[in-house]
């Protein structure tokens, strides 16, 4: 017999297989795409805010956006993995120090905002790897690219009259 968690991480690989969520976390900047029926027809409608809270409990897991329209601020808490979620993309990721971002109800305009993460990648690209003979190649192209501009700059006029004023001095 299947206990709980077994149920629920099932359906987590389902949802996992029809779409795609990004790793968020608080602090980000987020656009979440909402199915929202209306009558017969359904349509997908952005709510683009701060997350201030992310929940991870399993198939209930949850997270809160914040935004502010027209001079009044809106939050929303979705399920992570509910139908209604269509799409999940971060915008820009947030520097905090904090994991619920609550303080940011009291505050407005400059207080409000968040520095953004610089994200940094250190190292070489593992997936690109290039042969030494390929490393030749592109060494010798910017070695005749070099030349070549080098031949175009002789060749403008500006170095023409250069030339001639040089000439003229002596």
């Amino acid at each position: 017999m299947k206990n709980i968690e077994e149920i629920n991480n099932e359906n987590i690989k389902k949802v996992l297989g029809k779409k795609k969520i990004p790793e968020f976390f608080a602090g980000d900047t987020i656009k979440v795409g909402v199915r929202i029926a209306e009558g017969k027809r359904e349509r997908i409608q952005y709510f683009e805010g701060v997350c201030i809270s992310k929940k991870n409990r399993n198939m209930n897991s949850s997270f809160t956006v914040r935004k502010i329209s027209f001079g009044e601020g809106v939050e929303r808490t979705f399920a992570l993995y509910s139908p209604i979620v269509g799409s999940i993309k971060v915008i820009r990721s947030g520097q905090v120090k904090r994991a619920k971002l609550y303080y940011l109800r009291n505050r407005k305009g400059k207080s409000a905002r968040i520095s953004e993460k610089i994200k940094k990648s250190i190292g070489i690209d593992v997936s690109a790897q290039v042969t030494e003979h390929e490393t030749a190649n592109v060494v010798e192209n910017n070695e005749t690219q070099k030349e070549n501009l080098t031949k175009i700059k002789n060749d403008a006029p500006e170095a023409k009259i250069k030339e001639k004023l040089k000439t003229e001095k002596k």
